[in-house]
């Protein structure tokens, strides 16, 4: 749908479309030097990325539809970015998007760019960035997960709000006006969206580290420079 997370394809102008796909490419170029470096560091490292996309993938297919007549989905992007840093989940995002708008035509090739950058991109580096601030703090683990992943999720959300707007600024009120608009259809089911989100990605946070702890922070000191889980 033109209102889903993942925008249609065909549904930018092609102007819209070409700044999206510029803005992407150094963050894949970077996070493909960074997914690289971790494989090589510990091939390990490559089991649980590909965890981090399926985990995406299943959740970022999953459309629901929404009292406005749109639909809204979880990200899943919030896994990947807490075990490996925000950088890395730039290609898993993209090769994720590839694939559920080739087989499933769920979002496009024209609109990969802006996909890739409300999703991908400004969804972890937001969950990355409430979640180390909250690790600092004294609160327990899961707090900071669920915060990250449940706030990450909502600014994709507002990302994809903002690039409609900026598309789109026509009625009365232009700009604002079409990104309250925007904003409003993803809020009704989006909300509490993200808090099914946080809690699932705080499952299965807690499973990986029950099952080997020791091993999914190795892999995690490697990826965010020495930062401990």
């Amino acid at each position: 749908m033109s209102f889903g997370m993942h925008i249609m394809e065909g549904f930018l102008p092609l102007p819209w479309a070409v700044v999206w796909f510029a803005v992407m490419l150094p963050f894949i170029y970077l996070s493909i030097k960074k997914a690289r470096r971790l494989v090589e560091q510990n091939p390990k490292a490559l089991l649980l990325l590909a965890f981090a996309g399926a985990f995406t993938f299943v959740l970022s297919a999953l459309k629901l539809p929404s009292v406005t007549g749109s639909c809204s989905h979880p990200t899943g992007v919030a896994l990947g970015a807490i075990l490996f840093g925000p950088v890395v989940m730039a290609l898993i995002g993209l090769i994720v998007l590839l694939f559920q708008a080739l087989l499933l035509a769920h979002g496009g090739l024209t609109t990969l760019g802006a996909n890739v950058v409300s999703m991908a991109i400004i969804g972890p580096f937001v969950t990355y960035g409430v979640y180390a601030l909250l690790k600092r703090t004294k609160l327990p683990h899961w707090v900071a997960v669920l915060c990250g992943a449940a706030l990450g999720s909502l600014a994709t959300y507002f990302a994809t709000a903002l690039q409609l707007a900026l598309a789109y600024p026509g009625g009365p009120d232009g700009f604002y006006g079409s990104l309250v608009k925007f904003t409003a259809i993803f809020a009704v089911t989006q909300l509490p969206i993200a808090v099914i989100e946080g809690i699932l990605t705080v499952l299965v946070v807690d499973l990986l580290y029950a099952y080997n702890r020791q091993e999914v922070e190795s892999l995690r000191n490697l990826s965010i420079g020495g930062e401990q889980a």
